[in-house]
């Protein structure tokens, strides 16, 4: 059975979905990249390939903010940004959706489709406040874990008011604010709180929030910061069960598309695969040349502005 795989590699975690030709999911993974996108995508693929039994996948896809360097190493037959990505997989899930709200462990996006076509998009990457990791370092902060933070959250009958537009900020309200005898509950639903108004202020500033609402990523299964949101825009949020695989799945949709199929191995993951960035130094771009390199092979080069710092395989 011909198989298609998906692989959205981002700076917290790393996500695959194997898909069969009618959309249907085989093999899913989730995974955090620490750092090291190559030895995620290693370990992903091992999870995959034990969860597979009788397909064989003949296209790749890849998405996130290595989806080049991964598209490399896993011979991709499609690169797509997020943008792409996450519009094609919700609508696989959602072919009504006419928002999506998506906030992960360090950026986070809207995009607005009108019958199935993206008309409008924003991302922030610019700052983590009112991002996953930013809930991470706060729940630490308050000695909590992060996957209760939604629980207690809803505990909560007055959320405090925490100023949220920058991480440092935050954190020293948060403290003054515990300082001065507002409860863990409270003090854990306005965090929640304050990311939907950072998130609302800054990413979907100036845009036409319409329902159906879908709300993707990591932070859509904090049901307190879903709650916080379902307040702001007066519509109800959904949050799919695979919605924090939606870029993956998205990319093994583009794959199977794409209509380009070339043997893929999973033993891949055995392979020792090498980066390194060269210096060009022979125009005053000063370029940064990023060489991937398989088993000390060199399998491909980018960075360059111009013909002066051309590498080939």
């Amino acid at each position: 059975m011909k198989a298609y795989l998906g692989i959205d590699i981002g700076s917290i975690s790393t996500k695959g979905v194997v898909l069969d030709g009618e959309k249907n999911i085989l093999a899913r993974e989730y995974l955090w990249t620490e750092g090291n996108p190559v030895g995620a995508v290693k370990r992903l693929l091992a999870a995959l390939r034990s969860q597979l039994t009788g397909a064989e996948v003949v296209s790749v896809g890849t998405t996130g903010s290595a989806r080049k360097l991964i598209g490399v190493i896993t011979g991709a037959a499609v690169v797509k940004n997020e943008i792409t990505a996450h519009a094609v997989g919700t609508l696989s899930l959602h072919p009504d959706v006419r928002t999506v709200f998506e906030i992960g462990g360090q950026d986070s996006k809207i995009i607005l489709l009108d019958q199935g076509v993206v008309t409008d998009y924003a991302m922030n990457t610019l700052c983590a406040a009112g991002t996953g990791s930013f809930l991470s370092s706060q729940a630490r902060r308050l000695g909590v874990e992060v996957e209760d933070f939604g629980r207690i959250a809803l505990t909560s009958q007055n959320p405090t008011p925490i100023a949220a537009r920058c991480t440092v900020f935050a954190e020293s309200d948060l403290v003054h604010k515990a300082q001065i005898g507002h409860s863990r509950e409270d003090i854990i639903a306005g965090l929640c709180k304050a990311v939907v108004t950072n998130y609302l202020n800054n990413v979907a500033k100036g845009k036409a929030i319409r329902p159906p609402i879908v709300f993707q990523g990591g932070v859509s299964k904090n049901v307190g910061v879903v709650r916080a949101f379902e307040q702001a825009v007066g519509h109800p949020v959904i949050v799919d069960e695979n919605g924090h695989l939606t870029g993956a799945l998205g990319a093994a949709i583009l794959a199977r598309r794409s209509g380009k199929e070339a043997p893929f191995s999973f033993e891949i993951a055995e392979a020792d695969f090498k980066t390194r960035g060269v210096n060009c130094g022979r125009c005053a771009n000063q370029c940064e040349i990023i060489c991937v390199y398989r088993d000390g092979k060199l399998l491909d080069a980018w960075g360059n502005r111009c013909e002066k710092g051309t590498v080939k395989a």
